[in-house]
């Protein structure tokens, strides 16, 4: 019974001994660009290291192909072990190509003088076995020539790539002709990319793939290999609102763009900085919203949100308030609440509506017309599933798995079955260095109340020892459940000051241990401060010579983790009625301002004022009548009016406004508050019409 090496260093000396002995080690493998929208154009996500490819400059000329060459040599250094490169005329310039990834010294150069000795030199490379690639520079490639070096790839496992170069424009005619190579490539030169300063910037290409086997054609600019051998698709990563609206696209060529609009302004993409970015947008959502928050990459982040959304008024005025708090941030974003991760990642992304919400248990209603692309899938996959004929998760999943599973691999039926919820997919929250966390796990899983309770009082002691070495107090404690079913489940309690109170902290969290659904128990509970505040002490002289002062704040935590709304109000500095009136903390400071007195004020405001038909004389005279909710009223006194101004510095149609407010009273004394829009004199300053804004009472 053979024995298979589970050290990878034993396994890559026996794949590095079968190579040399001429096997198909790499038979089946593909070398990757790394960049997504390429390799979900080639079969199997790459360029097949056991074939033959071809590669040519897009002209006549020697420009394209010095960069066909450089394309080819940024392809070669990415494989391991010697290059072969037969040729017949010695120009290549060996900086140049170390530049493009390719080191000197893993490149063996076989110079000919015929063009049938480079194909000879060619086919008993690819046949030796265990060279990282070999590459031969070719005027011609006849079919049968190429079907021979086809089958000396497939048997060595090695990659061999054609570089096509042509002595006189009219041998450039022979590109079109077929061969038995897997794929077709041809290079062109582009400008290249501009600098803030005067000078070159990085050499771009165009580069086309004619024909690959089992693939579809395409065509891609990008920009010249690097040090790596790594070339970048110069592509248009995001865009904003304004290019947005007049056609740009993500995934679209940067050139495409700029041709459609004069002088669009492009930004170098940084998925370094963007990841860091989202990371401190999850750290964020950490400490607003719930305790469970991770990365869902590259531009998403994933939540789960139960046990705390009723802290926000629900799914639907947290996912809300959420989506409009990152626009407010100047960030365009779209949310998605679902059963399951993988169903939410897909509806977020696949569908233009801001804010989704799928009602519970109706996953597979919502995404079974999405696109086989929302599966999370590797390119290489989608593009094998795209050519079998699958367009949409329905039409994946009524197909029986077996064939599936053989082809792919297990990775298609486990994304389906995360996204319908038949397997878990645990949410690894986001934490950082210097969160402050107590954990306890259980040799035995747990499930009592009783029990977590007083689990929780003991790691609420543990949490608090820790906060009183730092100096903190807690303003948000979170409690993570780990279910032996590989779920989570999350408590948040939070406090409106910094506390290292036990008993406090310990009644707020115990308080909704009814929501905890053990399930088959729990083998881990975690308490973390996801905010905390420097904490102070405060000495009492004596209740003799000081005023009792009593603490409202633990009342106050108990409202608020109940998921109501507590604040006070307060004074702001504006005449606009509506607008002096602002929600402040129930713990801030108090200021000491007050409203001015001058004016009675009614005792309710309506939420927007309400039109009523007025008969007045103008431009001073309160009204005489009024119809307000189709009842008529004879007014029998009235006072004002009380002139109120715009504020221009806040919308400029303000500029010149002008409200006239007077305190009428009817003939059952029903007291109103009444405006009119304008000074009755000058149209500039209002319409003339009379609304009523507040009761008396």
């Amino acid at each position: 019974m053979p024995i298979t090496a589970a050290n990878p260093v034993i396994s890559e000396l026996q794949d590095r001994i079968r190579r040399l002995e001429g096997g198909t080690a790499r038979k089946g493998e593909v070398l990757s660009f790394g960049i997504t929208e390429i390799d979900a154009k080639l079969p199997g996500g790459g360029l097949a290291c056991g074939s033959l490819h071809e590669v040519a400059g897009g002209g006549a000329d020697a420009v394209h192909g010095a960069a066909a060459a450089l394309f080819v040599a940024g392809i070669v250094a990415r494989t391991k072990g010697d290059v072969l490169w037969c040729l017949t005329r010695p120009d290549l310039f060996a900086p140049a190509l170390a530049q493009a990834g390719l080191h000197h010294d893993r490149v063996i150069y076989v110079e000919a003088d015929r063009e049938e000795d480079v194909l000879t030199n060619f086919e008993e490379g690819l046949r030796f076995g265990g060279l990282g690639a070999v590459v031969a520079e070719l005027v011609r490639l006849p079919m049968t020539a190429s079907r021979r070096l086809q089958l000396a790839a497939e048997a060595s496992g090695t990659i061999g790539i054609a570089l096509r170069r042509w002595r006189r424009p009219t041998e450039a005619a022979d590109f079109g002709q077929p061969t038995a190579a897997t794929t077709r490539w041809r290079i062109s030169v582009l400008p290249s990319e501009p600098l803030p300063v005067p000078g070159i910037g990085r050499a771009r290409w165009l580069a086309e793939l004619i024909r690959a086997r089992a693939g579809e054609a395409a065509e891609f600019e990008i920009g010249a290999c690097d040090a790596t051998g790594r070339i970048s698709l110069s592509t248009v990563a995001a865009v904003d609102a304004a290019a947005f609206k007049v056609g740009v696209r993500v995934g679209m060529p940067a050139a495409k763009a700029q041709a459609m609009i004069s002088g669009l302004h492009l930004v170098d993409a940084d998925p370094a900085g963007d990841a860091l970015a989202i990371e401190r947008l999850a750290l964020w959502m950490l400490r607003q919203y719930t305790p469970v928050v991770a990365m869902d990459s590259p531009d998403g982040i994933v939540m789960d949100t139960e046990g705390a959304d009723h802290l926000r008024g629900g799914e639907l005025a947290m996912l809300t308030g959420l989506v409009n708090a990152l626009r407010g941030r100047g960030l365009h974003a779209r949310g998605a609440i679902a059963d399951t991760w993988g169903s939410a990642h897909a509806i977020a992304r696949a569908t233009r509506r801001q804010v989704i919400i799928v009602p519970v248990g109706e996953t597979a209603k919502a995404v079974v017309n999405l696109p086989i692309s929302s599966l999370r899938l590797p390119p290489g996959i989608v593009s094998g599933l795209a050519v079998l004929g699958f367009r949409t998760v329905g039409e994946l999943s009524a197909t029986p798995r077996a064939p599936l599973t053989l082809r792919f691999g297990p990775e298609v039926g486990r994304r389906l079955d995360q996204m319908f919820g038949r397997v878990v997919e645990p949410i690894d929250p986001i934490r950082t260095a210097d969160l402050i966390e107590v954990a306890r796990s259980f040799s035995e899983p747990i499930g009592a109340a009783e029990t977590i309770a007083k689990y929780i009082g003991k790691l609420v002691v543990e949490l608090c020892a820790e906060l009183e070495t730092q100096g903190q107090g807690v303003r948000r404690a979170d409690l993570i459940v780990y279910r032996v079913d590989n779920t989570l489940q999350s408590l948040r309690a939070g406090t409106a000051k910094p506390v290292r109170d036990i008993a406090r902290l310990t009644k707020l969290l115990c308080s909704s241990i009814e929501t905890i659904d053990p399930g088959f128990g729990i083998e881990k509970l975690s308490l973390a401060a996801t905010m905390i505040e420097p904490y102070e002490e405060k000495q009492c002289i004596s209740s003799l010579v000081e005023e009792t002062v009593v603490d409202v704040t633990p009342l106050l935590d108990s409202f608020g983790n109940r998921g109501q709304r507590l604040y006070r109000l307060a004074p702001v500095e504006s005449d606009v009625p509506e607008r002096n009136v602002g929600r402040v903390s129930p713990v801030s400071e108090k200021l000491g301002q007050a409203w001015p007195t001058r004016w009675p004020r009614p005792s309710r405001m309506l939420a927007r004022p309400e039109r009523i038909e007025v008969i007045a004389l103008t431009p001073d005279h309160p009204p005489a009548s009024m119809t307000w909710r189709g009842k008529r009223r004879r007014i029998r006194r009235g006072d004002g009016p009380e002139r109120v101004f715009g504020e221009w510095w806040v919308r400029s149609s303000e500029m010149e406004a002008v409200r006239d407010y007077y305190s009428v009273e009817d003939e059952d004394g029903n007291r109103f508050w009444v405006y009119r829009s304008g000074d009755g004199v000058d149209p500039a300053t209002g319409t003339a019409k009379w609304f009523l804004h507040g009761i008396y009472g």
